[in-house]
């Protein structure tokens, strides 16, 4: 191998926002992020389904009841 080609790795930090630790190697430090095995939907299993903003009904009022005008065939 080359000297100077490959970057150097260093031991590491990730840390979650659910404050899940991983010990891993990087070539960064100290990463942080935002969701991870321990807190993800597919891995817990839990579902959730959450509509804050009531955005589904509010689009269902602004545009359920107008139709597409289909041309006719002549």
């Amino acid at each position: 191998m080359k000297a100077g080609l490959h970057p150097d790795y260093a031991e590491t930090t990730i840390t979650c926002t659910c404050g899940a630790v991983y010990h891993t190697r990087s070539t960064r430090r100290n990463i942080k992020i935002g969701i991870c095995a321990a807190c993800h939907p597919f891995f817990t299993g839990e579902q959730k389904f959450i509509d804050t903003a009531g955005r589904v009904e509010k689009f269902s009022r602004r545009y359920g009841s107008v139709k597409a005008a289909r041309a006719k065939k002549a």
